[in-house]
């Protein structure tokens, strides 16, 4: 299926350790969530919505003409708070979902439209996502850059902050010899895995590395990975990160 339909579901949450409020953070003049919502509307989906944990991001995002909808504010993860916003928008079960971080204000439009479409092409996985190879030994060694090891079906094996797979006759300075891939949480899902998503306990792989995909492969799901040759740029995680995509807005 090389045009899946699908829809884009950005989670969004006001409160955050490192960065508080920061679906609201000002990017030229837009709030970041509504940046992010634009960016989405440039892949193919049907429809973009915002699902805010708080009426400020609701009224936010209809101030600028975003669809939004307001969930629960005790998700422990985004595709918890994805599952009840499917619910509350009456997808059907055999709907594709992409999941855009509501902190991804850059975006590329074509990564969205690339999980939706391997997980239109592969029946017999529960989730897609995304990865691109690491050429900085920095991000390796990052445990602010997720890694994935991927099995030889290109499904993901594990994902970890640590530098994984390890190289056991490492030399300091150096990449492994063999391709090293950054996940970039980026999640397409068929509706009716979604809303089975809260039903599974959370994993100890998952509490330990605040990693919500671990939950999937914990409980057996696969999850299949479009390496792409284009990087993503980087999310919004800290008050660098911010000055950093306030900075591109500005040019």
């Amino acid at each position: 299926m090389a045009d899946a339909a699908y829809v884009v579901l950005i989670p969004a949450r006001l409160g955050s350790s490192r960065l508080p409020h920061k679906p609201l953070a000002d990017l030229a003049g837009l709030p970041m969530v509504v940046r992010v919502a634009q960016q989405a509307a440039k892949s193919s989906a049907q429809r973009v919505v915002v699902a805010a944990d708080h009426l400020s991001i609701v009224s936010a995002c209809q101030a600028h003409g975003v669809e939004a909808v307001l969930t629960r504010d005790d998700h422990p993860s985004g595709s918890d708070r994805l599952a009840e916003t499917a619910d509350l928008l009456g997808l059907a079960d055999h709907d594709i979902v992409v999941n855009v971080q509501g902190d991804e204000p850059l975006i590329n439009p074509l990564h969205i439209d690339e999980v939706a479409q391997l997980l239109g092409r592969r029946i017999d996985v529960s989730m897609s996502t995304l990865a691109h190879p690491i050429t900085d030994l920095n991000d390796w060694l990052s445990p602010h850059v997720v890694k994935v090891v991927l099995d030889s079906q290109s499904n993901a094996s594990y994902f970890s902050r640590a530098s994984i797979p390890c190289w056991r006759d490492a030399t300091s300075g150096q990449l492994p010899p063999y391709p090293v891939y950054r996940h970039v949480g980026l999640y397409a899902y068929q509706t009716g895995f979604l809303k089975q998503f809260p039903l599974l306990t959370q994993a100890p792989t998952e509490q330990a590395e605040a990693l919500e995909q671990l939950r999937a492969l914990w409980h057996g799901h696969k999850i299949a990975v479009h390496v792409s040759d284009l990087a993503s740029a980087p999310g919004v995680d800290t008050p660098q990160d911010l000055a950093r995509v306030q900075a591109f807005y500005k040019g």
